[in-house]
């Protein structure tokens, strides 16, 4: 049996050729010879690309490593997100999306319902959305949420919705394929933002998602195709390179995070820390069920006294960029509630652990807090 580590760093790879590169380089173009009729493999630069079949062969090698899969790659991850919903729903139709998920679904929620489908929403937590799925079409789950750190149970929910006649997808970017499989869980799709830790380097923007059903990887497909949301072969290049150090990524981060949240735990002015991988966490026994042991995610959550507070202790940090997006190399950290849309308090902090030495993070963070009390 191959691991994780072994297979990130082969993923996707054509087999050797004498004096080629073990990953060719990016393809650019616009369109490719084609003689007599348009049959492919390789026709038009909105339709294919040598790149994205080498990335999306490799990501579908990672979130379905014992079945065959199919993954369709977009230019972000909110392109992969509407595509997965717009290809699917119809007016009349009904979806149930978290209503704790990440800050654009309320947009996509307008969106629907302007398209004439109905849209039902509930927490992730305690499985919620099971009381809303009568009817439903599609459910979408997004575990660990993001910036709450909620986790629901894939397997419960989408026998749930199955026995419905509903479809499932699951928001995978928190947990990546290395941390969790929601196809092994019995999701349809798992689709996620392959901008933060699938490339891991903060230069990337990408999605995907990835389905064992042909037909519904297709309807997905052709929805890229129609909104034209594909991916550069540049990035595409990119994301495929940045694979072959996902799993020395996602342990070193998963360490480090597990150490921040522990001491961050002890602090007396630093409320409400999440984490899926703290014993004390109210989501930590479903992780452990459902994720990949020690790999519970880079994103610690925790609340200080108020917008001042949190103001000082990121000015303060030196190791930790005050940046969104998360699971980059590099640690990041912002005050969530800038943005709005989320509905967390003032205080509220997310932080992406990078890969930075943990002693060195946690002794930063330690200090910051010192001197934002001062």
């Amino acid at each position: 049996m191959t691991g994780d580590g072994t297979r990130a760093v082969r993923a996707g790879l054509p087999e050797p050729v004498a004096y080629e590169p073990a990953l060719p380089g990016p393809v650019f173009a616009a369109h490719f010879h084609l003689p007599g009729e348009a049959t492919g493999p390789y026709t038009y630069g909105r339709d294919t690309n040598p790149t994205w079949t080498r990335l999306e062969a490799a990501i579908g090698e990672l979130e379905s490593p014992d079945e065959p899969a199919h993954t369709v790659a977009f230019a972000s991850g909110m392109a992969a997100i509407t595509a997965v919903l717009f290809s699917q729903l119809r007016a009349g139709d009904a979806v149930v999306l978290p209503d704790d998920g990440y800050q654009l679904l309320p947009a996509v929620r307008s969106r629907l319902e302007g398209y004439g489908i109905e849209v039902r929403t509930a927490p992730t937590a305690d499985d919620a959305q099971l009381d809303v799925l009568d009817g439903a079409r599609l459910l979408w789950i997004e575990t660990p949420s993001n910036p709450g750190l909620d986790v629901c149970d894939i397997r419960r929910l989408a026998d749930a919705a199955h026995a419905r006649g509903a479809l499932v997808a699951v928001d995978n970017t928190l947990a990546t394929p290395l941390g969790q499989r929601p196809l092994d869980l019995g999701a349809d799709f798992s689709v996620a933002s392959g901008t933060k830790a699938l490339t891991g380097h903060g230069d990337v923007l990408l999605g995907y998602a990835t389905s064992r059903d042909a037909a519904l990887a297709d309807g997905v497909r052709l929805w890229r195709k129609t909104v034209g949301a594909i991916p550069g072969p540049m990035e595409s290049w990119l994301a495929h390179r940045s694979l072959a150090t996902l799993a020395l990524r996602v342990r070193q981060q998963a360490e480090g995070a597990m150490a921040l949240a522990t001491a961050l735990a002890d602090r007396p002015e630093v409320g409400a820390v999440r984490h899926p991988g703290l014993p004390s966490d109210p989501s930590h026994a479903l992780a452990v069920r459902q994720m990949r042991p020690g790999r519970f995610g880079s994103v610690v959550s925790f609340v200080l006294p108020d917008k001042a507070h949190a103001e000082r202790f990121l000015a303060a940090l030196t190791l930790v960029d005050d940046a969104t997006s998360f699971g980059g190399v590099r640690s990041t950290a912002e005050r969530r509630a800038r943005w709005g849309g989320d509905d967390v308090p003032e205080g509220f902090i997310r932080f992406s652990v990078g890969v930075e030495d943990p002693e060195d993070l946690v002794a930063d963070v330690l200090r910051a807090l010192n001197e934002a009390k001062a």
